[in-house]
């Protein structure tokens, strides 16, 4: 009986996670395609970028959806979770439309299958690893105000030492954050509020591939 009840619980999280990875998968592609829209129309770039007061609204925008979401995403309706979590990836679209203009084609999809491949490892580690890794995501996240406070440095500094010893930890952080946030969203299952916490997970990892994706792009892509 027990084995059975097992068996079962496994096929739920292995159903659950295949439903946190669809979710990511439809908001990176939200993303990719808002983003190559504003890149080609002149029209949405000067609407966009072309006000400082609509980028800070665009910008401030995000995070407050962002952590809307984080905040209140269980207790939401799992439609309204899904049109938050997407709307989210829109606007950020809009925001990474700057690397269609500063990065080739050819290297944007080279890195973005990169990012890929090493992102899907680290989620295949985090998901059958018996480790715990919660303690692994306090240093991570230590990590993560570092470089924060580091990107924001060089904002007046403008060193290119900084901004790729950065650029390399933001690498080898957002791996760690994505086997330990692959952990984190099995250990969260809940059968009751599984439609709301497989957006949850499909936040955070979309959140991790984005950001290893900016870093491997700083690092190996080439300028227009």
């Amino acid at each position: 009986m027990e084995q059975a009840i097992s068996k079962n619980t496994e096929a739920e999280i292995a159903n659950y996670f295949a439903g946190v990875f669809a979710w990511m998968f439809a908001g990176l592609t939200v993303s990719g395609i808002v983003a190559w829209l504003v890149a080609n129309s002149s029209v949405a770039q000067q609407a966009f970028f072309g006000n400082p007061i609509t980028l800070i609204v665009l910008i401030v925008a995000q995070f407050a959806l962002v952590i809307l979401l984080a905040a209140r995403i269980t207790k939401m309706s799992p439609m309204a979770a899904r049109a938050g979590f997407l709307g989210y990836a829109a606007l950020l679209g809009i925001t990474l439309s700057y690397i269609f203009l500063a990065y080739t084609s050819t290297s944007i999809m080279r890195i973005f299958f990169i990012t890929a491949s090493m992102f899907f490892i680290m989620a295949i580690i985090g998901y059958i690893t018996k480790k715990d890794l919660s303690r692994l995501g306090g240093i991570l996240l230590m990590g993560l105000i570092g470089i924060i406070i580091a990107t924001i440095v060089n904002i007046f500094l403008q060193s290119s030492v900084v901004q790729i010893v950065v650029s390399y930890l933001g690498v080898a952080i957002f791996l760690g954050l994505t086997a330990y946030d692959t952990q984190k969203i099995k250990g969260f299952y809940d059968s009751d509020k599984k439609d709301q916490l497989a957006i949850m997970g499909a936040l955070a990892l979309y959140l991790d591939f984005i950001n290893l994706f900016l870093f491997l792009l700083r690092i190996f892509g080439d300028a227009n």
